[in-house]
Parts: structure tokens; C-alpha cells; sequence
């Protein structure tokens, strides 16, 4: 199995659509918490930081660093990127706890674990979190940043004072979207490292994203099934310090955990495109790591729609934009600003600090009703921060037809189509490469989901026809693929669910 193939074989096509006949089974949904039996449940603290900071302010430039990582920092970083921030009850009794960052279908796949190892409050040890009781659980006690350093490949881990692991769980996504479902890991986790960044930036603890790692040690370490939950991702947290005591052969830990359903089903093309992106050693590891990537993006003679510069501040703190974040599900003709999409743009196109280079996805755009942009059809360059008109005219009715004849796609303000030159990207690191597209793709998304709640309006991440999309922009977009949606607009309803938490918000200075 290699990611061309994968890929191919999940594409959204109308008659792919129209002939799936997969019906959901209610009756098995998967649980939305993963819950470790027989480990005793360590409270976090319920008083959790609001970081008052603006919201574009950090987006455009990190706090200063601190000297040491402590277990309130640490709880904000948690609550902020994957803790329970909202809740709707539907009649019936029906209720679903909405988390702080987007996933899905609301599925809630990515879980967060924890290698600590120099926290101010907290012992060193492995901890998987909860967000359901808001609870972390020791997995294995005593320091395995080195352990974990080994199997990332990576000596600085083992001098930061903690490291987020985050993974997913196969079955949680895939009863609804099937095979589909690996490319959404990666959205997902994307979008909740767009908010780990926010945060950590806020915090001033230098989040550090890898993506490369030995798969097979790091879910031995954290005790995974890897047929059914897989690590994903790395964020280093904290400023560096001594190293940690040199690694020591770790046993198997088998810890066990509530059943999510009554069955599931198993779809092999999932656990094909993970183990084909696999790597098996630190050297193999290293080698990845040097992968050549460039983008080719040929330059335009044409000339570019200006837009303005990104707004500096919004006026609205990055908890309480955390807070108020939700998937946008009926979209109204109320246009946006020309300041608002071009502060939009900006935000999901920022660099981030991790072990590969950005710039592999390129953000395509229908805008549909932004004063001053007429309507069309746009490829955003980031660089001149303008966008080379593609095709003019009216589009809502295209736009909603390529998001899987969703009304959202022609109803939003604007759509962001990412593509990426995807046979040029393993050429440079392999079938891995597929979850980078996907994982920068997801985090940029989720970065244009802080930017629009911080300026009052909504987003919502879209699926879509995979060919139609790269028919659509061609010429321009010819030999690349579409990788991910997100729609841009103004609400088109008065209800939205309403946070109800027990948790309290700690004021923190502004600045």
C-alpha cells in the first residue's frame, strides 16, 4: 500500500458517494473518552489559566520563554488543546461534550499522553489525559525522556521538561467515515496542534512539533495496540535543561481499558497506509529527516488582488477564542472584510516550528461575498500576500457542489481548498509524506479557526469530491490533490451551544 494508492482508493467522487451504502450503527458508536480501568485517576486542577494575550497578537509572535514548565501551565496546555469547553443537549436526552479543538464528525479520535519529566507539581512518569473527568493516569513512573529521545531520534527531548504525544484511535473515526478515516487522524491532530502552538506560544514554552519518529518503539512505550491506536505526533514543551538519566530497557505495559463499543470493524487499508509510512529505526529516522523539498510554485506575471495586512490585534483573548470555537453549521450571505479573510489567510499560512519543513500545501480560495475581493476563484501567495485570480464571477453554487454538495460550500463567505503536489512529496519523504500534507493541512485549517473566532465570525472544516476540486482550479492546480476543506463566514443562526463548565478561569495579565 503507498499513499498514491491510499489515496486514490478513498477519493470522494459522486457515484462513489451515491454508491456507498454504508449506514451508521448507532448502537456500536465508539465511547468518546478512552478510560484506563485500574489506574488511579491523578485530578488536575480546576482552576485553569485564561490567557487574556490576544489572540493574533500570539498567533504572530510567541511570548517570551519561561524558565520551567509547572503543572498549571501544563493543565492550560491540556484544557486548551483537547479538555471539554462546551455542551449540547438535544431533545431526547442526547448530549454531546464538544471539545476545544474541531474533530470530525465530533468523534474525538486524538488523545493526548504525557512524558514528563522536570514539571514543578507532577512526578515524573508517563501519564495518559482524560479529558472526561479531566484526570491524568501515571502509565509508567519514572523519567522515559530518554527512552522517548531514542525513539524520536531526537536528543533535545530528553532536555525538555515535558513532551505531548498525540495519537488516535482507528475505530473512533472510522465507524463513521471508513477507510477514509487515516486521513482524518491527521486533520484532527493538526487542528488540535494549531491550538498546543497558540497556547504554548502564550505560555512562552517554545512548542516544538515532530513528526518523525520510530512507530514502533514510541507505541510500545506508550503501551498501544498498533492495529487499533497509533502515535501520531510529538510537541516538545518548556525550556531546555539538564538531560535526563540515561534510557533503561522499558517493559511492555499492558494496561486495560473500557471497551469503546460492543465490536468494530476493522478496515485493513487504514493499517496498510500507517505501517507503509512507518519507520523502523533512528537512522531510518534521521534520513527522512533530510528530505528534499522545495516549492516549485512558479512565479505569476499577473497581477495580484492586494490585500490588506493581517490585523494585529482582534480584541479577543485566546482562551475566551478557544472557548467560543465551534464548527459553524448554517452559514449566512453577510460578507466578511477584506480584513478579516486577509488576517484569515495569514493565520493559517504561518510557519511553525518542527523537525520538517512547512510550505507543502498550497491554500486555494472561492470567495463567495468579501468586500473588496470580488467573487472567484484565488490561489493565495503568501509570500506577496495577495491573491492570482483564477476565474471571476459568481461561484457559490460550484463551491457548495465540490464540499460533497453541502450547502456550507456555497453558503460561507469564503472556501479554502488545500492541494499539494502529493507525487512530488513522497518522492522527497516517502509515503510518510501523506501525513504531512494532511497533518499541515489540518493546522492550518485549525490556525484559520482561531483567526475567525478572534474576529467574530465561524469556520467549518468541509469534506469534498477529491477530483472535482483539482479540475476546478486547473490548469493552475494541475498534477496536485486536494487534502482539505474549511469554510469561512458569518453564522446564519442566533443558537449556539453554550459552554457549561465547571472549570474557572484564572485571569492572566494581557501582555
Amino acid at each position: 500500500m503507498t499513499a498514491r494508492e491510499y489515496h486514490d482508493r478513498t477519493t470522494h467522487s459522486p457515484a462513489s458517494v451515491r454508491t456507498s451504502g454504508h449506514t451508521l450503527e448507532w448502537d456500536i458508536k465508539p465511547f468518546p473518552f478512552k478510560v484506563y480501568t485500574e489506574l488511579e485517576a491523578i485530578a488536575l486542577p480546576r482552576e485553569i489559566d485564561a490567557l487574556g494575550v490576544d489572540t493574533l497578537a500570539v498567533l504572530a509572535a510567541p511570548a517570551r520563554a519561561v524558565a520551567s514548565l509547572g503543572l498549571s501551565q501544563l493543565t492550560a496546555v491540556l484544557y486548551y488543546a483537547a479538555g471539554v469547553t462546551k455542551k449540547k443537549t438535544y431533545p431526547g436526552g442526547g448530549e454531546v461534550l464538544f471539545r476545544a479543538a474541531a474533530s470530525t464528525g465530533a468523534l474525538y479520535q486524538t488523545e493526548v499522553y504525557v512524558a514528563v519529566g522536570e514539571v514543578t507539581g507532577l512526578e515524573p512518569g508517563l501519564y495518559h489525559f482524560c479529558p472526561g473527568d479531566f484526570a491524568l493516569r501515571r502509565l509508567r513512573a519514572g523519567d522515559v525522556r530518554a527512552a522517548l529521545a531514542a525513539a524520536a531520534a531526537d536528543d533535545s527531548i530528553a532536555r525538555r521538561p515535558a513532551t505531548l504525544v498525540l495519537t488516535a484511535i482507528y475505530w473512533r473515526n472510522a465507524w463513521k467515515y471508513q477507510a477514509r478515516a487515516y486521513r482524518h487522524l491527521f486533520w484532527d491532530s493538526g487542528t488540535m496542534l494549531a491550538n498546543v502552538l497558540a497556547v504554548g506560544g502564550a505560555l512562552g514554552l517554545a512548542p516544538t512539533v515532530l513528526t518523525g519518529f520510530v512507530d514502533l518503539e514510541l507505541n510500545r512505550l506508550l503501551g498501544l495496540e498498533p492495529t487499533r491506536e497509533v502515535a501520531l505526533e510529538l510537541v516538545a514543551l518548556g525550556p531546555e535543561g539538564a538531560a535526563a538519566p540515561p534510557a533503561t530497557a522499558l517493559e511492555p505495559i499492558e494496561h486495560a481499558i473500557m471497551p469503546l463499543s460492543s465490536s468494530e470493524v476493522d478496515y485493513p487499508l487504514i493499517r496498510e497506509m500507517h505501517a507503509a509510512s512507518s519507520l523502523a529505526t533512528a537512522a531510518a529516522v534521521a534520513a527522512w529527516r533530510e528530505g528534499a523539498w522545495r516549492d516549485t510554485t512558479p512565479a505569476t506575471s499577473a497581477k495580484l488582488v492586494a490585500l490588506p495586512p493581517p490585523r494585529e490585534r482582534a480584541g479577543r483573548g485566546l482562551s475566551e477564542t478557544i472557548q467560543r470555537r465551534g464548527s459553524t453549521r448554517e452559514f449566512g450571505h453577510t460578507p466578511l472584510t477584506a480584513d478579516e479573510l486577509a488576517t484569515a489567510l495569514w493565520a493559517a499560512s504561518r510557519a511553525f516550528d518542527a523537525d520538517v519543513p512547512g510550505g507543502l500545501v498550497d491554500l486555494y480560495l472561492i470567495a463567495n461575498a468579501v468586500d473588496g475581493v470580488p467573487p472567484g476563484a484565488y490561489f493565495y501567495r503568501p509570500d506577496a500576500h495577495g491573491l492570482e485570480t483564477l476565474a471571476a464571477g459568481e461561484l457559490r453554487n460550484r463551491s457548495a457542489y465540490l464540499c460533497l454538495e453541502q450547502p456550507l460550500g456555497g453558503d460561507a463567505a469564503a472556501v479554502i481548498y488545500w492541494l499539494t503536489r502529493l507525487d512530488a512529496l513522497t518522492r522527497a519523504f516517502g509515503d510518510r509524506g501523506y501525513r504531512l500534507a494532511n497533518l499541515e493541512a489540518g493546522l492550518a485549517g485549525g490556525r484559520a479557526y482561531l483567526a475567525a473566532y478572534a474576529q467574530g465570525f465561524g469556520a467549518s472544516g468541509l469534506t469534498f469530491y477529491d477530483g472535482h476540486v483539482v479540475d476546478f482550479f486547473s490548469p493552475h492546480a494541475a498534477g496536485k490533490d486536494a487534502i482539505f476543506v474549511t469554510a469561512l463566514g458569518r453564522s446564519g443562526v442566533g443558537g449556539r451551544v453554550t459552554i457549561e463548565s465547571n472549570l474557572t478561569a484564572r485571569r492572566r495579565p494581557s501582555a
